[in-house]
């Protein structure tokens, strides 16, 4: 099956908008999302006539709340293909999870002189908790390189490992580049020296499959809002001995299983980490996304993304001026670009009048900046939604982009 993109763009109402009387090209998926109309049932359900608490209350609604909320849980476990439900827990984001790893898991095993591996191309959400987890425990940093067409230098990568690495943290799928990283071959070569490893996914379970037990990671975590679902939740996975093993990251309600002014003790895992009242519509909304992807079939995402891509990088690298930042063979749909002359807020500003979205900035992701030596780039991501007929809609906006400067 092949994908109908007219009958799957009418799933997504955002689509329909016309954007300065110009119908919404949305090339910013790699920020977030557009959310298909079950997603935003299963909110107005949940806020129109089933909201309540979960886990607390004995009334209907409260039951009906709580089985959807789990339910969420079970349809991310069988998304991710980990082992267990108690394995999911649910945070506001990949943001949050990366934090607690690091608040928890982090503080917990590491010591002065330990070592943290990170990549020169990530999201600042998986540099700076490793930071600050750096300056509480005396940890080092140690950063594998990229080559120029933004792919991790392996051998440099081996160099790096160590007796003293303790953790090894990287992104499944650069956010500013695009780069898909040979994920199972980082965590064997981690795992050889006994170092635990987080996959940051939140640009990659919108594109490919994720085997949380085939890739043998200790941590994955991952955003709703990039799966097009809503904000406000994400999702981390854990290895169950490390979850056990893990104190609690904040203190509250829901996350007790007594309370005295003497003694806490704390509740099973996943909830030990999910205090307070929890994104409960978030995650029913997650749930919904996760459905309507499951329908869609990563075969018929990956075969329309793939033909996407290789359209628009042809197409791309023929115009005239344009640097396109990450060649990687190995790529989701994500083209960072730059033009001779034109600065990438500007090509954003122009592109915005004419209807089509793109970022245009750092992407949270400075060090990759740095490292191609720009300020920052146009970054065009593609979704399942997304035709070829708007990728020519782009690239006749870049030449009035080009008409402007030149």
């Amino acid at each position: 099956m092949s994908i109908d993109a007219d009958r799957i763009r009418s799933d997504f109402p955002a689509l329909g908008q016309k954007i300065y009387g110009k119908p919404l090209v949305y090339l910013d998926n790699a920020a977030t999302t557009l959310k298909p109309r079950c997603v935003l049932d299963a909110l107005q359900r949940y806020y129109s006539v089933e909201t309540s608490n979960v886990h607390r209350g004995l009334y209907l609604l409260s039951e009906k709340a709580t089985s959807a909320y789990e339910n969420a849980r079970v349809a991310v476990q069988r998304f991710l293909n980990a082992p267990h439900e108690s394995q999911i827990v649910f945070v506001r984001g990949t943001t949050e999870a990366i934090n607690l790893v690091a608040q928890s898991y982090g503080k917990t095993v590491l010591r002065e002189r330990d070592e943290i591996i990170l990549s020169t191309i990530e999201h600042h959400s998986n540099i700076v908790p490793w930071q600050i987890l750096s300056d509480q425990t005396g940890a080092s940093l140690k950063i594998i390189p990229v080559n120029d067409n933004g792919e991790l230098i392996l051998e440099e990568y081996a160099k790096l490992l160590n007796h003293r690495t303790k953790i090894v943290a990287v992104a499944h799928i650069s956010n500013a580049l695009g780069t898909i990283h040979p994920a199972k071959k980082l965590i064997e070569m981690a795992h050889s020296y006994g170092a635990t490893v987080l996959l940051d996914g939140a640009q990659a379970v919108s594109h490919l499959p994720v085997d949380v037990t085939d890739l043998n990671c200790e941590f994955y975590a991952f955003s709703g809002h990039k799966l097009f679902g809503p904000t406000g939740i994400g999702v981390l996975y854990g290895k169950a001995d490390l979850l056990d093993m893990m104190p609690p990251y904040q203190g509250g309600g829901e996350m007790i299983r007594s309370v005295t002014f003497e003694k806490t003790t704390y509740h099973r895992v996943p909830y030990k980490f999910e205090a307070g009242t929890p994104g409960i519509a978030g995650a029913i909304g997650l749930g919904a996304a996760i459905q309507y992807v499951n329908q869609i079939g990563f075969d018929n995402i990956i075969a329309h993304e793939g033909d996407l891509l290789s359209y628009a990088t042809a197409k791309l690298a023929a115009f005239p001026g344009v640097r396109i930042i990450g060649t990687a063979r190995e790529k989701a749909a994500v083209l960072s670009f730059v033009i001779e002359g034109v600065h990438p807020h500007d090509i954003g500003t122009i592109l915005d009048k004419e209807g089509v979205a793109i970022r245009a900035g750092h992407h949270c992701a400075m060090p990759t900046m740095q490292r191609f030596g720009v300020p920052a780039t146009a970054r065009a991501s593609m979704a399942f939604y997304n035709t070829r007929q708007e990728i020519d809609i782009l690239l006749d906006s870049l030449h009035k982009v080009r008409e402007i400067f030149h």
